[in-house]
């Protein structure tokens, strides 16, 4: 398996579905249920890790006296919930 931390966005949740249907089929041990469950973390904790970084990068053209200028994209506050 490829590392997790050099994996791309698209590498990353393709592994993370492969990995949620494997926890999903019945036929796995308590053993390899765990391991597959901390893998799925560690590929969660990775993806909005790289996701926070492209959120970071977004940048919006804002319209201010008739002049276009880039201001750092801000989420929108919305409680927390995602």
């Amino acid at each position: 398996m490829k590392d997790i931390e050099s994996m791309t966005l698209e590498e990353t949740m393709e592994k993370l579905e492969d990995t949620v249907a494997k926890l999903e089929s019945a036929a796995l041990s308590l053993e390899k249920s765990m391991e597959l469950f901390e893998i799925g973390v560690k590929l969660t904790t990775h993806a909005q890790a790289l996701l926070d970084g492209y959120t970071k990068r977004i940048t919006v053209l804002k319209k201010e006296n008739d002049a276009l200028t880039e201001a750092e994209w801000e989420a929108p506050d919305d409680g927390g919930l995602a």
